[in-house]
This record gives structure tokens, sequence and C-alpha cells, in this order.
């Protein structure tokens, strides 16, 4: 309900029009958050009250030698509350950039739903999961009905017990997917279980059994994409690390094999510094679902140097940036500002924007591996967000 829609006409006191009055009380004390409510046009969220401001900084510029992006040289709009991201992110950037840049290739991309098909005993269940890979031809009909972008790739039955969860994996164009890929399956799993092939063994069913790690950090969306895989890697001089990150890329190697040490004895999945800073930050500003950074933040960054040289090369992969270029909050007006700001807004560009987030995570990592190795990290953060330094373009 938007504020000019409270209805304040005096009448007889209800527990419902109590209620109904707290909350406008609540919503015209929202000085800040309501004060945009006339650019409230086409958001879909429901009762929308206002916009929460997030400070948006330029890190860059970042030269990349993308695949599918091909904007050579880029600006990455961060929007985040955390002071020295965007100085290092630039300070990682600067480094890319004067050694050629950061090159960058999408690999693939899939995006599941997995329902639960239960049966009444688990020999009704096994012969259904051998019967799973037959009904591919049939339920690509159903789901690609319900959508000009999304194509069924694959099912891939997992037994659990008398339950068998089907591993619907599907494309998606250049949206995210999330809402295709479940009205794809949901449309698919009625039709099927509506039809004279439904096994009569079928005794209840589920739209999602929690293997398709929405919003969830797993395994599965490393060792399957949910979103794009994505590789970003360049190779830096010595030279150039000393020069503008004041530290050898020696260092910087033997720095990084003592986080991975760290990070084995830890347990922490996937081997990165920070890379969900930048994920983070470019999802807020440029429109996607923040809440899938959680499946989309596992990387792995690797390093090795040239024994001759002294040069080292940095590698980041990203198994599954779930990102979209068209749909959701894309199309808003400062999300939309951004992504063309970056080259990424609409149709055809969504490993470009996979590409994007990939090269400016790994600048950032760059930095924050300098910042330990020659000892500036801690001083980095008094400077900027105790002293109140800025720095700016």
């Amino acid at each position: 309900m938007a504020l000019d829609e409270f209805d304040t006409t005096p009448r007889q006191d209800t527990p419902a029009l109590s209620r109904h009055k707290k909350s406008f009380v609540a919503v015209a004390n929202l000085k800040h958050i309501s004060r945009d409510l006339t650019t409230s046009q086409g958001i879909k969220i429901e009762n929308h009250v206002g916009f929460t401001q997030v400070p948006v900084g330029l890190a860059g510029p970042l030269t990349i030698n993308g695949t599918y992006q091909k904007c050579k040289e880029v600006y990455g709009p961060l929007a985040t509350v955390e002071p020295t991201l965007v100085a290092a992110c630039s300070r990682g950037c600067k480094l890319f950039s004067t050694c050629g840049g950061i090159s960058t290739s999408a690999l693939t991309e899939g995006l599941s739903r997995v329902p639960v098909f239960v049966f009444s005993t688990i020999s009704a269940a096994v012969a259904f999961y051998h019967r799973v890979p037959d009904l591919l031809g049939e339920f690509k009909v159903s789901a690609e009905k319900t959508s000009r972008h999304a194509v069924l790739l694959s099912l891939t039955p997992h037994i659990i017990g008398t339950g068998v969860h089907v591993k619907f994996m599907y494309s998606c164009g250049d949206a995210a997917g999330q809402n295709m890929v479940t009205l794809g399956t949901h449309a698919t799993c009625t039709d099927f279980l509506s039809s004279e092939s439904r096994p009569v063994e079928l005794i209840d069913f589920q739209l999602e059994g929690n293997i398709s790690s929405d919003k969830k950090l797993s395994w599965g969306s490393v060792h399957e994409p949910r979103g794009v895989s994505v590789m970003a890697w360049s190779t830096i001089t010595n030279d150039a690390s000393l020069k503008i990150m004041g530290s050898s890329t020696k260092r910087l190697k033997t720095v990084l094999t003592r986080i991975e040490e760290g990070g084995l004895r830890n347990g922490n999945l996937g081997q990165c510094l920070n890379t969900a800073n930048v994920v983070t930050a470019m999802f807020i500003a440029c429109g996607q679902d923040a809440a899938s950074v959680l499946e989309s933040g596992w990387s792995q960054l690797t390093a090795e140097v040239d024994d001759e040289t002294g040069d080292l090369t940095l590698s980041l992969f990203f198994p599954s940036l779930l990102v979209g270029t068209v749909g959701g909050g894309t199309g808003y007006a400062t999300q939309k500002e951004a992504l063309d700001l970056i080259g990424c807004s609409g149709e055809g560009k969504k490993w470009a924007f996979a590409e994007t987030v990939a090269a400016f995570a790994l600048a950032l990592e760059a930095s924050t591996l300098a910042a330990l190795a020659n000892d500036t990290f801690a001083a980095s953060h008094k400077t900027l967000a105790r002293d109140g330094k800025l720095s700016k373009l």
C-alpha cells in the first residue's frame, strides 16, 4: 500500500482500524524512505512504502579482455556502505590494466528446480527413478509452453527413501530465471500428475525438496551451475606489483598460500579473500536478487608464479553467478543506469555481465592480497573508515 492510499477518514475505532492507523503513522514517519514515492510506478513488491538508498561508488577503470563483454574499459558500479571497498577495487583495476587487463570467459549456465515425487514403496520409487530420463521429451513440451525463453535441458533423478527428487535443469535466456523455472516446473508436474502416464503408486508431490540450492550455499552449485559459470584471469609483472601494490609477486604468492592453508584448516567453502564484497555490491547496484549472493559467492582463487620472470598469474573461478540483464529489478531506473554504464543492459548481455562481475572481483582479490602482504590492511581501513578521508575520481 502506497503512502497516499492510507485512508485517514475519522470513524469508530475497531481493532482493524487501530492497526490501520498505526500503519499510517509508521509510514508517515518514514521521512527519507517515503520521499520518492512519486517514482514508484512499476515497482513489484508488496506494501511498498519507499526506497532505501545505498551509496554507489565507481571502481576502475578496468581493462577487460572479455569473451562476451565487449566494452574494453569499464567502471564498475559498487553499491556499498563499506569504506575502502571502492578504493581497494580501483587499485586492483589499476594493477591489472597496467599489465594488459583481465581476460574473462563465461563457460556455461543452468538453473534448476527440484520437485519430489513420493511413492508408496521404495521399489516403486526405484522404478520411477529409471523412468525419469525417458520423460524429458514430454516434460520439455509442458515446461517450454510457459515461457519464450525457458529451455529444459535435462532431468536428473535422485532417490531418497520413497521419494524421487528430479532435478529440472534449464537455460533461461537473459533472465536470472528463478520465477521462470518455478512456473515451468510446476506446470510440467501438474500436467504429469493429471495425465494417464502418472504412476499408480505415486502418492504425493511437492514442488521443491531442497536440492536446487535456491538461496543456499552448497556443493551442488559448485558441481553444477546455478547461474553462469565464469573464469577471470590475468598475469601481473613483478615490477608493476612492486610499484602499484608495494609487494613483490613472490610475496603475494606466499601470503595466498598461507590463506589457502588456513582456509583448509577452518573448513572454508571455496578459496578466496572477499569476492562476496564485489558480488554483493554489483548485485545491488545492477538490480540482481541480493539474496542470491549466497549461492553465487563461492569462488576459487589460484596463483602461479613463473620462476624465471617473476610474473604472477591469478585466476578466479565462479561456478554459479546467478545473474540476469532482463526482468526482475534490472528495469528499475537506477539499476538500469548501472547496467547501461557497463554495457550490460537488456538482451544478449547476461554472460557479459557475469564476466564483468568476475573481473572486478578479481581486481579486489589482488588488492586485498597485497594489503595483507605489505601490512596496510588495517591502516587503509583506519584512514578511509575512521579518519574520514575520501578517495574521489
